[in-house]
């Protein structure tokens, strides 16, 4: 019944969209960084809303303890009255739209639960104590929620606790348990929202609230709205929304707070050494797709245009509709095949965009490790280009990983790329030697990459001090994942000067606050243009920053290429085909009918710092914010 009230809400409402009335610029040229429309009416209500305060509901509260700014105002009035979804630049704002937002539902529902809602551990611990600053919201109506928590403490909280920070994960179990009080939910804020895609937690939750109560509030906040049309639409529905603000850097109204970022592409040949066993590698790979092709199972085409994400496509295409020239018996040989040839196309792109030692420690964990690749295992000790390939590449390292740390020989690249990338750091920090400090951040989504990158760096003190940062699973014995403690530890050495330069995996991509930085080097490039908004905002917040992007020649360079065209392609989209955008159409006005709120402007002092959890068990402590009207 839920799916059908949901599905006829989401209707084509070409009459009830209003564009934001501020999408020309003074001189009368359209902006077409700034989109803000949704649907136009809203429904009112002849009954009085239960847990409304209809004097506190008079008035809602912006502060102006930090300067005010048009673009973050004018979104905020929007967002306290529709389901909205913001999407703003990376450091231009969003929690502090988030905090206010928040802080008037607060005042607004005395007894009402308010939720926000991350995708990791370390960005709920971040996000708590900047909304504390902000507006001050006292700590002792104030939780943060964890899996660690036991069911009954956090049962507790949910009864005398009123502003939740939290995964999206402990809300699910919560609700399905019953201890979450769902009727009693008010206002629901969602980190990193374009992660709301198919199951996802955040669909998740939004889906089980439904289910109690219409009549919630929900903010969604997002550096990118989605990687496409498709997923931008996907969002709007999974989280009930009903109006988008969306700013670019080019926005008239935000210009003013960024500083250019200058991106640069350098595009670095894969060399001869890589090339020469690319070759090998490839007729590696050549054995199985022609046994594969053989059978029917793939298109026939060359081996070097397969991927991953082909070969997955293939295997399900077989799976659901096996060639009628195969036997049942057949079919456990053909899914060996599939399996050896997707283990095969991972170590290539390795190779190419990461280079030898990801590659040599890829395939050394096929070998040596007793994971499930036993067939796969079997077949590559008996080829010769493979025994010739693992070899090479461990006469290659093996001089360098097995000496003590006193012995060490000159630190031995496994890419060109690792090269230029040092050339480009050192340059950068002689650049910036007598005129102050500086940082630089560098992403590679390998997390062998990330540990390399680290090792190279290391050998140029005290020029270069870096640190790695990686996400909290482990993966094979080399690569054990950082608690959050390790995590927490490390952003803020990165933020008071510890270290000057910090290597991430995707975790550093999103969110976490880690200051300022003037360099960022992208070690691979990403086919998702999320991931490269998420990335270039690291830089360039506080004054010019840096972008480099590292690309092997061939298709590493091509996938850069394309997703620099759907970045700039998705507001395009959205701001030409944004009417046939589907809406929520029961967005709650959440106040009562005949009642305005009027916006009074308010200094708010925040008089204590935030304690966390572990500083003070009972988080209780004195008045902890004062209003002075501005």
């Amino acid at each position: 019944m839920l799916a059908q009230v949901l599905d006829e809400s989401l209707l084509y409402a070409d009459h009830l969209f209003t564009k934001n009335k501020n999408t020309e610029s003074k001189d009368g040229n359209k902006d077409e960084g700034n989109i803000s429309f949704g649907l136009e009416s809203e429904p009112q209500f002849s009954v009085t809303i239960p847990g409304f305060d209809r004097h506190a509901g008079k008035l809602w509260i912006y502060p102006t303890n930090y300067p005010v700014r048009d673009y973050q105002y004018n979104i905020v009035s929007q967002a306290l009255f529709k389901n909205t979804m913001v999407t703003l630049p990376t450091g231009l704002g969003k929690t502090f739209i988030a905090s206010v937002v928040m802080y008037n539902y607060y005042r607004w529902y005395p007894q009402g639960k308010i939720i926000f809602m991350a995708p990791t551990k370390p960005l709920v611990a971040q996000q708590i104590e900047a909304c504390y600053n902000i507006m001050g919201i006292p700590q002792a109506d104030t939780a943060e929620m964890t899996g660690n928590m036991v069911p009954n403490e956090r049962l507790k909280a949910w009864k005398g606790k009123r502003v939740f920070f939290l995964t999206p994960q402990v809300i699910t179990n919560d609700l399905s348990r019953g201890s979450c009080p769902a009727e009693d939910v008010k206002c629901v804020v969602v980190d990193e929202a374009h992660k709301a895609l198919g199951n996802h937690a955040y669909c998740q939750v939004i889906r089980e609230l439904s289910k109690y109560t219409c009549n919630f509030r929900v903010l969604a906040l997002s550096a990118t709205p989605g990687s496409d049309i498709k997923a931008v639409q996907q969002v709007l529905t999974n989280l009930l929304i009903s109006h988008i603000e969306i700013r670019t850097e080019d926005s008239i109204d935000i210009k003013p707070y960024t500083h250019e970022r200058k991106v640069d592409k350098v595009v670095v040949p894969l060399g001869e050494e890589l090339n020469k066993v690319k070759t090998k590698y490839i007729q590696i790979m050549d054995v199985v797709i022609k046994r594969l092709n053989k059978l029917r199972v793939v298109y026939n085409r060359p081996t070097t245009s397969f991927s991953k994400f082909l070969l997955l496509k293939s295997r399900d295409e077989f799976r659901q509709n096996p060639p009628e020239s195969l036997i049942p018996t057949q079919f456990g040989v053909v899914e060996g095949d599939f399996a050896m040839a997707i283990s095969l196309y991972h170590g290539f792109e390795l190779l190419q965009l990461h280079g030898l030692r990801s590659l040599y420690n890829y395939l050394d964990g096929i070998v040596n490790t007793d994971k499930g690749y036993g067939r796969t295992k079997a077949e590559l000790i008996r080829n010769a280009d493979f025994n010739d390939i693992m070899k090479m590449l461990s006469q290659k390292f093996s001089k360098y990983d097995d000496a003590s740390a006193s012995q060490k020989p000159s630190f031995i690249a496994g890419h060109p790329k690792m090269d230029k990338l040092l050339e480009i750091a050192i340059r950068h920090f002689e650049k910036f030697k007598d005129k102050g400090g500086t940082r630089i951040m560098i992403f590679s989504q390998y997390r062998d990459s990330v540990i390399e990158i680290t090792n190279m760096l290391n050998q140029h003190p005290p020029t270069i001090k870096a640190m790695s940062f990686i996400g909290q699973s482990s993966v094979g014995k080399a690569a054990k994942g950082f608690s959050q403690k390790e995590q927490l530890r490390v952003m803020k050495e990165f933020r008071e000067g510890g270290y000057n330069t910090l290597v991430s995996t995707c975790v550093g991509e999103e969110g976490l606050d880690i200051g300022d930085v003037d360099l960022i080097i992208c070690f691979d490039a990403h086919k998702s243009p999320i991931r490269l908004v998420q990335r270039m905002g690291r830089t360039g917040r506080k004054r010019e920053g840096r972008i480099v992007m590292l690309v092997t020649e061939g298709k590493e360079e091509q996938i850069y290429n394309q997703s620099q065209y759907s970045k700039k392609s998705i507001h395009k989209a959205i701001l030409s085909g944004g009417k046939s955008l589907q809406f929520y159409q029961h967005n709650p006005r959440m106040i009562p009918n005949g009642l305005i709120p009027q916006c009074h402007k308010m200094y708010i002092t925040v008089q204590n710092n935030y304690k966390n959890s572990k500083q003070s068990k009972t988080g209780n402590s004195s008045k902890q914010s004062t209003i002075k009207t501005g």
